[in-house]
């Protein structure tokens, strides 16, 4: 049997919810229902879902605050937006917060199941182009593992993989400094900014195999990965 794909479900209203996570359980997907949005960043945290289905409003923590919170550490996994609300500028700020599609109750769960499978196809086809080359080494971005010509593959955090992916990305250009801070911690204040140092240097250690790689700080502006 294929594995499941692992989604996380924030709906408020319990019959919908059940609806909703026994029609997609019948379809190949483990759903993991949760009633507010508190409860489904702690299950985001500890499960590691492969797509978010998030009805906007809900208690404690509505949809897009959700949303928000999450892109901060996770700009890949995809989010559905399930909400009552029609108004335009409501559907504009779903993907202004990193939403990838937007469904309008009510919907069929036909629909939802193809929107569903549509975004994890997306996402697995981004992924498949995410396995890059630098120097000596080989990054497989989405599995976060670092190889050195045909040596052991080192496995990275997630925020050193992320790090490393948009130094990669911006390769002999540098890195705004308070951008990746903002985008990766969440706030460019003094305290997170030694933080990356700290990942900096510990990033430096593991590329210091390829003498042709180097990551220069450009002092007041961010990092340059010189490959």
């Amino acid at each position: 049997m294929a594995n499941k794909t692992k989604l996380i479900l924030a709906e408020d209203e319990p019959a919908l919810g059940q609806i909703i996570k026994e029609s997609l359980e019948t379809r190949n997907f483990e759903v993991i229902l949760c009633e507010d949005g508190e409860k489904a960043l702690k299950k985001y945290k500890e499960v590691t879902p492969e797509i978010l289905v998030l009805d906007v409003m809900m208690p404690k923590k509505d949809g897009f605050t959700l949303a928000k919170e999450i892109r901060e550490i996770d700009d890949t996994i995809p989010i559905i937006f399930l909400t009552a609300k029609s108004q335009t500028q409501d559907v504009v700020e779903g993907f202004t917060i990193g939403g990838n599609d937007y469904l309008k109750k009510p919907f069929s769960m036909e629909e939802l199941i193809v929107r569903i499978n549509n975004l994890l196809n997306r996402t697995k086809e981004q992924k498949q182009s995410e396995i890059l080359q630098f120097g000596d080494f080989t990054f497989n971005f989405p599995k976060q593992i670092l190889q050195y010509k045909t040596e052991e593959k080192v496995q990275l955090t997630h925020r050193e993989a992320h790090l490393l992916f948009h130094l990669i990305k911006n390769k002999n250009q540098v890195l705004d400094r308070s951008l990746i801070l903002n985008k990766l911690w969440g706030n460019d204040d003094f305290f997170n900014a030694r933080s990356m140092d700290v990942f900096i240097t510990k990033l430096r250690k593991k590329l210091k195999k390829d003498s042709d790689i180097e990551i220069i700080n450009v002092r007041g502006f961010g990092y340059k990965l010189i490959c």
